[in-house]
C-alpha cells in the first residue's frame, strides 16, 4: 500500500485531521464541570508524546489506561495511540488483583490510573510497570526513571522549546498506522485464567469509524454525544468517543452510574444527536417511566381503541422523545438481549430506536439497520465491510452458530495460540452464538453455544470463573451461575449430608451459604458479584461428558 493510501485508511490521520480543522470547537466534558476544546487535548497529547519519548518508549509499546469515564482517560488513551504505542484499556470495575494481573499480563511500560484504583494497589502488584500516572492530575506517583518525573514537571519549558512559536494546529502530527498493526487489547475478563486479551488491528477500528460515519451521516462538528457506556468497553470506545473524536463532535461524560433520574435530566441538558445505549438503560426508563402510564385501565382501554389507540401512541412517542433530548436521530441498542416486551412496545409507538449485534472481537459491530428498516426481534443485517453465515444444514429455519467475516474481526487473543486456533474454523470467526437468517438478511439471535452471560452494560461474564469460588465454599458440592432478571444468582447443590452432621437444618444451612457467598462477592469485580444464592435438591443433570446441561436451567430477562 502506498503511502498516499495509506494515510486514506489511517485512523490516526483522521484525527489529525479533526484535531486541525475543529481547532477551537469544544471536545471533551466532564458532565457540569471541566470542558476541554480540540486545541486543549491537541496540546495535552503533544505533552504526552514528549514524555512517551524521554521514557523511552517505542512504537508498539503497551500503554494501559483504567479509570471511570472521564475527559482526562481520552486525552492518555489519544496520545498512546497517536504515538503509535498500543493502547490497554482496562474496566476500571475489575478487582485491584484483577487490573494488576492484566496490567503485568499486557506487559504494560507505562499506567495511566485513577485515583481510587491506585489508593487500592501497591508498587508490589506492578513489577514489571515502569511509570504510573495519575489521571486526575497527570502526576508521576511511581518511576523507575527519573527522567519521567522531571519530564512533567519541566512540560512547559519543553513545549517551549520544541514550538518556539507556540503550539499551532499546522503542527498536530501523527503515527500513520497500517491496516493490520495492532491498536489495541481489550481484555474480555479480569480474572487469571478467563483473561483472554483481544487484539484489536487498526483496521477493525478504522471500519467501525467508517460504519459510524456511513449510519449516523446527520451527526457533524455541531453534534454533542452524551457516553453512558463504559469507555474502556469496545461499543462505548468506538461510538460515544473514537467516532465523535474523528468528526468535531462534543462528548459529554456523566462521571458517575447513570441513574434513569440523572440520565434524564442530562439527556434534557446536552441534547444529543444519536443515543448509544445497552438495553438496561432503556429498560429501567420503561418500567420507571412508562409502564406506571401504560398499565392504568383508562390508558389500557384507549390503547385498545382505534382512534384513540393512535392519539394515545403519538402522545407517548412525543413524551418520550422529549425525554431523550428531542435531537437524536435515533437509539442504537447493544451489548445484550433486549426485553421483548419492551422492544414490542417501543416498535408499537413507532419509537425510533434499533437493535445491533456486536463483540469485542469485532471492534464491536457485526449487524445493523437504520431503526425505520428494523424487524422485531431482529438484530439487523451484517454491517458494511462484514459478512455472515450460519453453521447449519438450514441457516432460515435451523439454528446454527453465528460465523462472521471481514475487516472488523480481530487478529486473535494475546499470547494465547490455543483459544485463537479455536475461534477461527476455515477463516471465520466463531462467535458462540446461535442464530438464524432469513431471506432479506436479517440476523436472529436464539442464544448461546457459550456458557458466557452478557452484563447489563455489555460486559463478558464467566460463570465459570465464579462458580469455582462457590465450589471450593465449605458446603457446596456444585453450583451453577445463571441470569435472572439481569442479577446474577447462583444455584448451589449443597452438601447435605455434611449439614446433617453438623445438624444444620435446610433454612441454616442456606444461611451458611449466604455467609460464604458475600465472602466470594469480596474476590468478584464489581459487575461479577452474585445478587442471591438458591439451593437445588438434586445434583445438575448433565451430558455424558459430565458438564453440566446450562440450558436446562436459563431463566429470562422479563
Amino acid at each position: 500500500m502506498g503511502k498516499k493510501a495509506q494515510r486514506k485508511k489511517s485512523l490516526n490521520v483522521l484525527l489529525e485531521q479533526s484535531f486541525q480543522k475543529n481547532w477551537d470547537r469544544p471536545a471533551l466534558t466532564n458532565y457540569n464541570q471541566t470542558t476541554l476544546y480540540y486545541k486543549d487535548v491537541a496540546r495535552m497529547v503533544a505533552e504526552l508524546h514528549i514524555f512517551f519519548e524521554a521514557c523511552g518508549i517505542k512504537k508498539g509499546d503497551r500503554i494501559a489506561v483504567c479509570s471511570k469515564n472521564q475527559v482526562n482517560w481520552c486525552v492518555a488513551y489519544l496520545a498512546a495511540m497517536t504515538y503509535g504505542a498500543v493502547v490497554v484499556p482496562l474496566l476500571h470495575d475489575f478487582q485491584p488483583s484483577n487490573i494488576a494481573h492484566l496490567v503485568s499480563h499486557c506487559e504494560a511500560r507505562i499506567f495511566f490510573v485513577g485515583d481510587n484504583i491506585w489508593e487500592n494497589m501497591t508498587d508490589m502488584d506492578l513489577p514489571g510497570v515502569e511509570v504510573v500516572v495519575t489521571l486526575s492530575d497527570f502526576k508521576v506517583v511511581r518511576s523507575v526513571n527519573p527522567e519521567a518525573r522531571e519530564t512533567l514537571e519541566r512540560m512547559d519549558r519543553l513545549m517551549g522549546e520544541r514550538y518556539p512559536g507556540g503550539f499551532r494546529q499546522e503542527q498536530v502530527r501523527y503515527h500513520v498506522d497500517s491496516p493490520d498493526e495492532l491498536a489495541l487489547i481489550s481484555y474480555t475478563s479480569g480474572t487469571s485464567g478467563f483473561s483472554k486479551g483481544v487484539m484489536i488491528p487498526y483496521r477493525a477500528l478504522f471500519s467501525n469509524v467508517l460504519f459510524a460515519h456511513e449510519a449516523e451521516p446527520h451527526m457533524d462538528c455541531n453534534s454533542r454525544m452524551l457516553s453512558m457506556l463504559p469507555t474502556a468497553h469496545m461499543y462505548g470506545m468506538i461510538f460515544e468517543f473514537l467516532f465523535e473524536m474523528t468528526i468535531g463532535a462534543q462528548v459529554f461524560f456523566l462521571t458517575r452510574l447513570p441513574s434513569p433520574n440523572v440520565l434524564l435530566s442530562a439527556m434534557e441538558a446536552v441534547q444529543p444527536d444519536t443515543i448509544i445505549a445497552v438495553p438496561l438503560i432503556i429498560e429501567k426508563i420503561y418500567k420507571s417511566k412508562l409502564l406506571p402510564f401504560i398499565s392504568k385501565t383508562r390508558i389500557k382501554l384507549m390503547l385498545n381503541m382505534p382512534f384513540l389507540d393512535k392519539m394515545v401512541k403519538g402522545k407517548i412517542r412525543e413524551n418520550l422523545v422529549q425525554a431523550f433530548g428531542g435531537k437524536f436521530g435515533e437509539v442504537i441498542i447493544g451489548g445484550a438481549p433486549f426485553n421483548r416486551e419492551a422492544e414490542a412496545f417501543f416498535r408499537r409507538i413507532n419509537f425510533p430506536f434499533t437493535i445491533g449485534y456486536g463483540m469485542t472481537e469485532c471492534a464491536p459491530i457485526i449487524t445493523y439497520v437504520r431503526w425505520d428498516k428494523t424487524k422485531l426481534h431482529s438484530c439487523g443485517k451484517a454491517a458494511p465491510r462484514m459478512r455472515i453465515k450460519i453453521d447449519s444444514d438450514n441457516p432460515k429455519k435451523i439454528p446454527g452458530e453465528v460465523l462472521v467475516k471481514g475487516e472488523n474481526v480481530f487478529l486473535g487473543y494475546y499470547k494465547n495460540d490455543e483459544a485463537t486456533k479455536e475461534a477461527f474454523v476455515d477463516g471465520w470467526f466463531r462467535t458462540g452464538d446461535v442464530g438464524v437468517i432469513d431471506g432479506d438478511g436479517y440476523l436472529y439471535l436464539k442464544g448461546r453455544s457459550k456458557s458466557m452471560i452478557l452484563g447489563p452494560s455489555g460486559q463478558n461474564i464467566y460463570p465459570e470463573e465464579i462458580e469455582s469460588l462457590l465450589n471450593n465454599m465449605p458446603y457446596v458440592v456444585e453450583s451453577l451461575v445463571i441470569e435472572d432478571e439481569y442479577k446474577l444468582v447462583g444455584l448451589i447443590y449443597p452438601d447435605f449430608e455434611l449439614a446433617k452432621e453438623e445438624g444444620l437444618n435446610r433454612a441454616q444451612l442456606l444461611e451458611k451459604i449466604k455467609e460464604d457467598m458475600q465472602l466470594a462477592n469480596l474476590e468478584l469485580d464489581q459487575y461479577c458479584k452474585l445478587s442471591s444464592v438458591e439451593i437445588v435438591e438434586e445434583e445438575f443433570e448433565k451430558t455424558p461428558k459430565r458438564s453440566i446441561k446450562r440450558y436446562l436451567y436459563q431463566r429470562g430477562n422479563s
